[in-house]
Parts: C-alpha cells; structure tokens; sequence
C-alpha cells in the first residue's frame, strides 16, 4: 500500500519561487526544441497526448489555471488542442507568451496573499504558495513525458543537469 508524506517546502516571498520556476521553464524549453517538427502531433497510442499537446497543455494550464486560481478567480483552462498553436514555432510562441502572462501576474503577489487559499479547478481549497508549488510539479511530471515521447521517436535530447546517466555512472567510480 502507498503511504502519503508532505515535506514543506514553502516559500514566503513571490521573487524566490519565479527563480526557480524559471529554471525549471528553462529545462523545459531546452526540451520543447528538440521535437521535430513532423512528428510535433504524432502520439504513441490513440488517446495519448504529443508533443504538441503536451507543450500547449504545460502553457494553456500554467496561465489558465494555475495563474488565475493564484490571483483567487475561476479556471478559465482552454484545453491542448492545435486551435491554441499549430507548427512547432507556433507553439514554442504560444509557451513563451503563456509564461510571461504568468509571470506578470505571479510577480504581483504579496507575501500575504500567497497565504490566502484559492479553489482549484477541482474545488479544494489550498494556500495560494502550496498551488504553485503544485504547479512546477506539473510541468515537471508533463516534461518527463515529453523525455519519454522523443526517446521513442529516437530523438536526441539534452541530458536533464548537464550529464547523462552513463557519465553520471562513469564519474562515480
């Protein structure tokens, strides 16, 4: 049986957390390069999301969802499909105005209102600090996909900190 474990990793002030959260979006992007554009809306099974619909879903929840319950309003979610973004430049475009949005709005938060709750798109209520965390978690989860989606199109991708696994293993022993 799964057991549940809540480390806090909370942060109190906005500008410490967009530091990170940039860095995690740059990780990401990195990524989003690398898919060819011919395979940008293949998918491994009916059902399954793309590369495509995975960038445009870290974008549209990121500045739809998550940005509008920190700021204390509704979800306004628009889906992953291509009417978002089409073409691979599309897309990167549609990321990168997405998060800028995002950050504008996350930038205006004050120490107080990241303790206030919001309501999720699933209805509980939660710490304005706790959804964003929950929000980095996201992209994080849909970028591992991503890795995962290119290794069966055997694309070539960065490795994640600067060394692949193989070197990590050579450099430990």
């Amino acid at each position: 049986m799964c057991s549940s474990f809540e480390a806090t990793v909370e942060f109190r002030e906005i500008e410490s957390f967009l530091k990170y959260f940039e860095s995690v979006r740059t990780r990401t992007r990195n990524l989003a390069v690398c898919v060819p554009e011919e395979d940008l809306e293949w998918r491994s099974a009916e059902g399954r999301f793309s590369a495509g619909d995975l960038l445009r879903h870290i974008a549209a929840a990121e500045r739809w969802m998550w940005a509008e319950n920190a700021r204390l309003k509704p979800s306004k979610y628009p889906g992953h499909g291509q009417e978002l973004a089409s073409g691979l430049d599309q897309v990167l475009s549609y990321m990168d105005s997405a998060h800028s949005e995002t950050i504008k709005i996350l930038r205006g938060l004050t120490p107080e209102q990241l303790q206030q709750r919001c309501e999720t798109v699933g209805g509980t209520q939660i710490r304005v600090w706790k959804w964003l965390r929950l929000m980095v978690e996201h992209e994080i989860h849909h970028r591992g996909q991503l890795y995962e989606l290119l290794g069966q199109l055997g694309v070539e991708v960065p490795p994640l900190y600067g060394l692949t696994e193989p070197e990590v293993k050579k450099r430990s022993s």
